[in-house]
């Protein structure tokens, strides 16, 4: 139903000013019109009665998203959110009961913005069951004005939602707990020079202690033997193969040839009797 309906002013398109200007500039409808309307598109399916319907409440969603910018989330998203709570409405509403389309569509315009800010308002969720939902948003309007609960006022609220004490509590802890970010920073400040994050105390996959050190124990070993290695042969086997290999700026066959008055076949062939030499000694 969404995408067969052009909602105009958009929200995805000019500025959030723009919106609320154009939202004040729909034309309320009537009672009479809302009724008519409602009957055209539940009998008749027709889309245009339906658009205008939503397009009529539009400034309705405002406001009751505008109750919403407490929780720190862009008003613009909370506004997207209720509208989609609205058209939910229009679709189910059944014009025959005798209200108007508002107060039957202050539920699910309500119910979208909570499931947006229980999504969104921290990282990790801070209620996911009807029941913690119900005692954030109670809790969260007590909260501004009570500061921390007391015991009586705990129990108060408990009472009123028909939850436990100890549920209370945990809601409350939540609300006054911030996210830490993932990747702390690089730096400490002077206040907290050693300052931490999650990131911290993850593993990486290679950072196992006994795999380092068998790794380290290994790489000592080798090179200790391939230094004995290198002793043994000959300074121009030795000095062809670390011209050819262990210098950053590597020597040419024809570089060596041309030091050692040889041909570049001849220095070929001295290196490679000597890597075979190298390898007998890791053998």
């Amino acid at each position: 139903m969404n995408n067969a309906w052009t909602l105009a002013p958009s929200l995805s398109t000019g500025s959030f000013e723009s919106y609320l200007a154009g939202v004040k500039q729909i034309p309320r409808l009537t009672a009479e019109e809302e009724q008519e309307l409602a009957a055209r598109f539940r009998e008749k399916g027709e889309l245009d009665a339906a658009r205008q319907l939503v397009m009529a409440n539009l400034r309705f969603v405002v406001h009751i998203a505008r109750g919403y910018n407490g929780y720190g989330l862009p008003l613009p998203d909370l506004v997207q959110e209720g509208n989609i709570g609205l058209m939910k409405a229009v679709k189910r509403f059944d014009p025959s009961i005798g209200v108007r389309l508002v107060s039957f569509a202050v539920h699910w315009i309500r119910a979208e913005i909570h499931d947006f800010v229980i999504r969104n308002w921290r990282i990790v969720k801070v209620a996911t069951t009807k029941a913690q939902r119900k005692l954030f948003f109670n809790l969260r309007k007590s909260k501004r004005r009570l500061g921390w609960l007391n015991a009586s006022e705990a129990q108060t609220v408990a009472d009123d939602l028909g939850v436990k004490l100890e549920t209370v509590y945990e809601m409350e802890n939540r609300l006054d707990s911030r996210d830490m970010a993932f990747d702390g920073p690089v730096n400490g400040s002077q206040d907290e020079p050693h300052s931490y994050s999650p990131s911290t105390y993850l593993s990486a996959a290679d950072t196992d202690p006994a795999a380092m050190i068998e790794r380290s124990d290994s790489d000592n070993h080798e090179q200790k033997l391939l230094q004995a290695a290198m002793k043994k042969l000959d300074d121009r086997s030795r000095d062809i193969l670390a011209s050819r290999w262990l210098t950053e700026e590597k020597s040419t066959l024809h570089e060596l040839a041309n030091r050692y008055g040889v041909s570049a076949e001849r220095i070929r062939q001295i290196e490679n009797n000597a890597m075979k030499k190298l390898k007998l000694a890791f053998a």
